[in-house]
């Protein structure tokens, strides 16, 4: 077997269609509705591109290349926490291949890691393990919304970002950041399906998220046990975290901070996460430039001929 495996050997089925990873964009957007409209319109073709023959084609055709803002956010009549149903499934199609490539992560660190500790080898394969029957849950919470396993194209982004070679930079990166980020979708989820009284939403994510927090100290208790003798390994383990926490901002995240401390943060860190959120354009002014370039998008569908977009004059 193939040690440090590229996450471009990671096997699918035919079901499965695989996305270009290109969340980095994210990290090059400025706050400014103007400039956002225009780098979506110059990269419209490669959105289409990526998603042609999925279900997101059809919702590409109607609200255009700023599509995933508006799913994403589930629109402006829904600041209040509420979903569209293609909101739903989107999301629950994004955390099912996740929970598939952090079953794959933990897995890989199992076995790319032979010399280390043996509790920290069972504390990988107890991941795993969860993580498997995570990806059967969402299985059938896909079935429970009405969605399709390969309904939407999946990214390896998860998986590249944060299978390093050097394991405490491993725990760092799937544990403490990927598997946090889990805590603050199921918390935002759960709350959700108390709100439309979806009970089996509702304790399935609870279940999730109790193992996700376990999974969450397993990357806190090992990031210190590593790097406790070592002062410039802790450094970089800092900034790995931060590097990796940058990667996967978005403006506007509810932080899940009671689950995150339960599980081994620090305020200071959890602190220092939202300062990271806040370079990243906000939540609204994504949805003003995705209403922009719907409404840009249909008028050409409609034929009318349109300049570059300049802004309000």
């Amino acid at each position: 077997m193939e040690r440090f495996m590229s996450h471009q050997h990671l096997a699918r089925d035919s079901r499965f269609r695989r996305a270009d990873n290109r969340n980095q964009l994210m990290r090059s957007l400025p706050d400014d509705v103007s400039e956002i409209v225009r780098v979506f319109e110059k990269i419209a073709p490669k959105i289409f591109a990526r998603i042609e023959g999925t279900t997101l084609e059809g919702v590409y055709r109607e609200l255009g290349p700023g599509f995933q803002f508006l799913i994403a956010s589930g629109g402006r009549q829904s600041k209040d926490g509420g979903r569209t149903p293609m909101q739903l499934k989107t999301q629950l199609h994004g955390i099912f291949v996740g929970e598939m490539q952090a079953m794959e992560a933990a897995g890989r660190t199992l076995y790319d890691f032979p010399d280390a500790p043996w509790e920290f080898k069972m504390n990988m394969a107890r991941q795993t393990w969860d993580e498997a029957r995570h990806v059967q849950i969402f299985e059938k919470l896909l079935d429970h919304v009405g969605a399709e396993v390969g309904e939407f194209p999946e990214s390896t982004f998860l998986f590249e970002t944060s299978c390093n070679d050097d394991p405490v930079l491993r725990v760092t990166g799937v544990n403490r950041c990927l598997e946090g980020l889990a805590c603050d979708a199921f918390r935002s989820l759960m709350e959700y399906g108390q709100q439309v009284d979806d009970m089996k939403l509702t304790q399935a994510l609870d279940f999730v998220l109790a193992d996700e927090i376990t999974h969450v100290r397993f990357g806190s208790e090992w990031s210190r046990e590593f790097t406790k003798d070592d002062p410039e390994r802790a450094k970089r383990a800092k900034e790995f975290q931060s590097e990796t926490e940058q990667s996967f901002a978005f403006g506007g995240r509810e932080i899940a901070r009671e689950d995150r401390i339960e599980a081994g943060f620090t305020e200071e860190e959890l602190d220092e996460i939202e300062r990271i959120d806040a370079k990243f354009p906000k939540r609204e002014t994504l949805l003003q430039a995705a209403e922009i370039l719907r409404d840009r998008h249909l008028a050409r569908e409609r034929g009318e001929e349109l300049g570059e977009y300049r802004g309000e004059a």
